[in-house]
């Protein structure tokens, strides 16, 4: 048996302290037509984190503890990308171990992942279109955790959600100085032991605004983005997500939610109302499910398996039309 990784136990002592709380699932689901297409290798730190979408259907995935990033095309075959540099001695807070999380994709195909490691390799690091050496183009506090990431094309802009440190970071797509785009006690951590401080979490770019997940409030908040490009003010628009990590629209129009709740393997529907209910379970191939993300009708969901320990994967669905918002 391989050794527990410490985003395993982070993620176990996250889920052991939320579950208990947890609402029953609602009835009816919100996907059809379920099937994994590809299947990972924890032992060799194959954790599927997070995901981006390509125009052909493939999905580009961050492995975390692997610090790769690979290609799954609609074949279920994987081609790996990138891998991001070792670190001496990594101080990541909440993991320990060096990990890459969030990821973007330009439409000319280039990647932008997010890189913790606790010490000056943390930050937003680039990957050309088709692969080949990663470029740190943006330091970010060593003492935070970058998760989740996006690009807002039309600004040339990049948002990281700081899991740590409470704080959405504005960087130029060039790259360049941070910038606390965001803070406040809403995107904090609220649990006070150190292996499962996560706050702001997931992080997507919908209908001029950033959204967030915070893990340890089990919301989802939504950030306007002002016409001069600075933030709003935060709102709740659901709560009661209880270890909720990355999340994807159902609609480009619309604001459905399907969310990852890692710690207990599940997907939520989460309506614009703030209503939610299970809609994907264990018994549908989840294994501690961390992203969500929706091209069309198909539906791609990454399962780390940091607390089962068990089948890290990819899994497709369908998005059923009768619980279209």
């Amino acid at each position: 048996m391989p050794r527990v990784p410490r985003p395993a136990v982070a993620a176990a002592v996250l889920a052991l302290g939320t579950l208990a709380a947890a609402p029953a699932a609602g009835d009816g689901p919100a996907v059809t037509a379920l099937r994994v297409a590809a299947h990972f290798d924890l032992a060799r730190g194959q954790s599927p984190e997070n995901v981006a979408l390509a125009p052909d259907g493939s999905a580009v995935l961050t492995l975390s503890n692997a610090r790769q990033v690979v290609d799954v095309n609609c074949q279920g075959r994987t081609r790996l990308l990138a891998t991001l540099p070792a670190v001496a001695n990594p101080h990541t807070p909440v993991v320990g171990a060096a990990v890459v999380l969030g990821i973007a994709r330009a439409q000319d195909g280039t990647l932008f992942v997010n890189y913790a490691t606790g010490t000056a390799a943390t930050g937003i690091w680039r990957i050309p279109a088709h692969g080949g050496r990663p470029r740190q183009i943006a330091k970010l506090p060593p003492a935070g955790f970058p998760n989740g990431l996006a690009l807002d094309e039309r600004r040339g802009v990049l948002y990281a959600a700081d899991s740590v440190l409470g704080t959405v970071w504005r960087v130029p797509r060039a790259g360049g100085a941070p910038t606390a785009w965001a803070t406040g006690a809403a995107l904090e951590p609220r649990n006070p032991r150190p292996a499962a401080k996560v706050g702001a979490n997931g992080l997507r770019l919908h209908r001029g605004a950033v959204w967030v997940s915070n893990t340890n409030a089990g919301t989802l908040l939504r950030v306007p983005v002002r016409e001069n490009g600075s933030a709003g003010a935060i709102q709740t628009r659901a709560t009661g997500l209880y270890a909720v990590d990355d999340f994807g629209f159902t609609e480009r129009h619309r604001d459905t939610v399907l969310a990852a709740m890692t710690g207990g393997s599940e997907v939520e529907l989460v309506r614009p109302d703030g209503t939610h209910h299970v809609v994907l379970t264990a018994a549908d191939g989840l294994s501690n499910p961390t992203a969500v993300a929706v091209r069309g009708r198909t539906v791609y969901v990454t399962s780390a398996g940091y607390f089962t320990q068990r089948d890290p994967n990819l899994l497709l669905a369908r998005v059923d039309q009768r619980d279209r918002d």
